[in-house]
């Protein structure tokens, strides 16, 4: 059953006696406070909520807690249970978060389960509804717009063959016992082979000291012996599936749609660690590998290449953030719309028609429009021809004034600063959710809570 708010008084006739620098929140907080009690901000709730569920079943914690509970954590970057352990401790966070002193926070699995439930576009609906509040309320007005891409790390450790090939024989092993579970008469079985996998991994960490061409024919040899392991395994999976399939019995406490999700699973397993076998194969081939697999935890996560001397090769997603601002001047500090992502290597001119749709959409029209050097003239223009406003590229085009070219400059480079205030401040360069969907729930958040600070501090009417 949906909840929008508290059904109880948040605060105690005893607290009343408490000393007044514990009941007054913080400035930055009760400001935000106010914002978040506007109810159109919670209205994507509702409309994500399936029909049949909003008045029935248990009861979940009110969405005013949790976005609360959320932008506390994407704002100190804490995990879920650090977030619960600290909420608890604190008056003053009890209070944003609408906890009376009595009452236990909520399990970190409760929340955790609703950001995953609740996906981006509930996020991106509420940022469009707080630019909207924006406009309406606090004299924002848009001048200019400056739009930038970076990478979102997956979190994930660095990727080898040998090591997917690990985690590939692993993952097998751990999913086919879930299927053994909810169908004990099955026979076969799939040998947890990383031991194995592992000893040739040590093994070619060792020979790796050695001179270059000896060296690169031990890691040729032990990772095509680590990916004739994941072949043994995978026979012996397809084999489990078959007779799998061949059975009708259930174990006790299982479901047949139990049944189907761990038989869905172990075949998703199956076909990842094909392509690594692939992989491997392809690369001691000489082939060019396209869509390359870095990861069986984050599968959607691929290999980009920015150019940068410190860090050539990075694994994730793009994203591309377009902030509108009042003006142009040193220190300009906008609104971001909804981020537009895509995984592994995208160029700029990909996102921006999704961006300008966001700016259409909402009826904003900027005069002024600046982009980096990686973003085409031709398709640029293009794309920026429904909003009518001037288009700056920076290193290709000219203005008739020098003073408006250097001021647009100027604004330009600001975008670095503003990607490195979000990855600082917001936790935006790596994301701790994993695939594609994740990572998005995770950027829409950070992009939530910066456009609320930023909206806080505006002036009202």
């Amino acid at each position: 059953m949906l909840r929008l708010t508290p059904d109880r008084p948040v605060t105690m006739l005893w607290e009343t006696l408490l000393p007044p620098e514990v009941q007054i929140l913080p400035k930055d907080l009760a400001i935000i406070d106010e914002l978040l009690a506007d109810a159109a901000l919670l209205e994507p709730f509702h409309s994500a909520w399936d029909d049949g569920a909003r008045g029935t079943g248990r009861p979940t914690i009110p969405m005013a807690m949790y976005v609360r509970l959320m932008l506390i954590k994407q704002r100190s970057g804490w995990g879920y249970e650090t977030l619960m352990r600290e909420v608890s401790d604190s008056i003053h966070l009890r209070r944003f978060c609408l906890l009376r002193l009595d009452e236990r926070v909520p399990h970190e699995s409760t929340v955790r389960k609703l950001t995953r439930r609740l996906d981006a576009e509930v996020v991106q609906e509420m940022i469009r509804a707080l630019i909207g509040k924006a406009c309406h309320e606090r004299h924002f007005r848009v001048r200019a717009m400056r739009v930038d891409s970076t990478v979102v790390e997956a979190d994930i450790r660095y990727p080898t063959d040998a090591g997917l090939c690990g985690d590939a024989v692993r993952r097998l092993a751990y999913v086919a016992r879930a299927v053994r579970k909810v169908i004990p008469s099955i026979v076969a079985t799939v040998q947890d082979r990383s031991r194995a996998v592992g000893k040739r991994l040590r093994k070619m960490n060792q020979r790796l000291r050695q001179r270059r061409g000896e060296g690169q024919a031990a890691v040729e040899r032990y990772t095509k012996e680590a990916a004739a392991h994941v072949r043994a395994s995978l026979r012996e999976a397809q084999g489990l599936v078959r007779e799998a399939q061949r059975r009708r019995a259930r174990g006790a406490g299982s479901s047949p749609q139990g049944r189907q999700r761990a038989l869905a699973r172990l075949n998703e397993e199956i076909g990842r660690a094909q392509r690594v076998v692939k992989q491997v194969q392809q690369r001691f081939r000489g082939e060019q590998i396209k869509d390359r697999l870095v990861s069986l935890a984050d599968p959607d996560a691929r290999p980009i290449r920015r150019g940068k001397r410190g860090k050539p090769n990075e694994f994730g997603y793009i994203v591309q953030f377009a902030e509108l601002n009042p003006h142009t001047r040193r220190g300009a500090r906008g609104l971001l719309m909804p981020p537009k992502l895509r995984a592994g290597s995208t160029h700029d001119d990909t996102l921006l028609p999704e961006n300008v749709a966001e700016v259409t959409a909402l009826g904003l029209r900027p005069r002024e429009a600046v982009f980096d050097a990686g973003f085409s003239r031709q398709a640029t223009t293009k794309t920026l021809a429904a909003l009518g406003c001037e288009v700056f590229i920076a290193g290709v085009t000219r203005c008739a004034s020098r003073h408006t070219w250097r001021r647009r400059a100027r604004y330009r480079v600001g975008n670095e600063g503003r990607i490195s205030h979000l990855k600082r401040s917001y936790h935006v360069g790596r994301s701790r959710l994993r695939g594609i969907e994740g990572a998005r729930i995770w950027e829409s958040w950070a992009v939530f809570a910066y456009d609320l600070d930023t909206v806080a501090l505006m002036p009202t009417k």
